[in-house]
């Protein structure tokens, strides 16, 4: 059967498949942003399938598999959902990719950039930036450029004469400054001793999933490792901490693992524990970004890339699940590969099945 033209300019579809790209558009569906755009006769203009834009009379609707077919045809861009630009989740990650970039450029002599900077030079007003950030990466601009300068105290530790030389060189101009900014979850002398004079009480249990170490300092929990071998936990557990003081359980640290154990076993119970984690400013933005996904929910490593602000550091991401020292308190059980297998888990994989299988069925 022929199409009339005024009921639609492009050719290029048969019935069935203008009769799905119309439902989408009807639906304003997500789904479909990217796949196909369609223009309106009557304001020249093409949109997004997901367009909030009042939706337009079919008869006035053809459908394009791009934006150079829709231009080549005389549409121009809505200006409202702009197709002609990245999606707007892609556009909000580089723009904290951007925000990030610019954090971890400043040094000692030059200061991290303020709010006002970074949003204009993403273009995005100062309000909607902050917000934007803190959804991306689960912190705040402030809060990631303290935790960028903790990160190069730990650097700056190894090499300068003494802690005050350390913390000026990261670029804080006072050691008050230092201690109120940075979460390095112990004193700067005890990070570049290695942890040495930290005392850090640890116990391994059991579970249904083998063996459990749990190892917490006076801030919260360091540690939890799982596995076959409680020997090699141990030995785990002192090659993280070599310097530092390890002490056995008593009783009331007891019921610390009990919880732990008992929130392994029944995802739903939840698990209100402090946390005493260490890593690079990277490693907690993945890591805070890793406790804000849900019970029961998974995430492919992409989304999770994206989430941090840093689309194309999937293996960056990967790596950083694998620093991970807390399984399930921090779960990076919940990250699967782009086509939904349950791989990479440095626990085993077995073991990520078992807990995703709890989380979802809340056996």
């Amino acid at each position: 059967m022929h199409r009339n033209e005024n009921d639609n300019d492009n050719d290029n579809y048969n019935d069935s498949s203008d009769a799905a790209r119309w439902d989408a558009v009807q639906r304003r569906d997500p789904a479909f942003d990217g796949v196909f755009y369609y223009s309106v006769r009557t304001t020249g203009v093409y949109c997004r399938p997901a367009c909030a834009a009042r939706t337009a009379l079919r008869r006035n609707v053809a459908f394009y598999d791009s934006c150079a077919q829709a231009e080549a045809a005389g549409f121009r861009p809505c200006l409202r959902c702009r197709p002609d630009l990245p999606p707007l989740a892609e556009r909000q990650a580089l723009a904290v990719a951007k925000a990030c970039a610019l954090i971890d450029a400043s040094d000692a002599t030059t200061a991290a950039p303020g709010l006002d900077t970074l949003a204009a030079a993403c273009g995005i007003s100062k309000f909607h930036f902050h917000r934007m950030f803190k959804a991306q990466t689960g912190i705040t601009p402030k809060a990631y450029a303290a935790a960028r300068r903790a990160t190069r105290v730990a650097q700056q530790l190894a090499g300068c004469a003494s802690v005050t030389d350390a913390i000026y060189a990261a670029g804080f101009q006072s050691s008050g400054r230092f201690y109120a900014d940075t979460r390095l979850g112990m004193t700067p002398t005890r990070y570049r001793q290695g942890g040495r004079g930290e005392a850090i009480r640890f116990a391994i249990g059991a579970c249904s999933l083998g063996a459990i170490l749990v190892a917490a300092t006076d801030q919260g929990i360091c540690a939890i490792l799982m596995g076959d071998d409680p020997d090699a936990l141990a030995r785990d557990l002192q090659d993280r901490f070599p310097h530092a003081q390890l002490e056995g359980a008593d009783a009331q640290f007891d019921q610390t693992v009990a919880l732990v154990v008992g929130f392994v076993e029944a995802p739903q119970l939840g698990m209100a524990l402090p946390l005493d984690v260490r890593g690079t400013a990277f490693q907690q933005r993945v890591w805070e970004a890793l406790r804000a996904i849900p019970a029961g929910v998974t995430v492919s490593y992409a989304e999770l890339a994206a989430r941090v602000g840093v689309p194309a550091g999937v293996r960056a991401v990967a790596g950083a699940c694998a620093a991970n020292p807390v399984a399930v308190a921090i779960p990076c059980h919940r990250v699967v590969r782009n086509d939904g297998a349950q791989s990479g888990y440095r626990w085993g994989v077995e073991r990520k099945r078992v807990l995703l299988a709890r989380e979802k069925t809340g056996d």
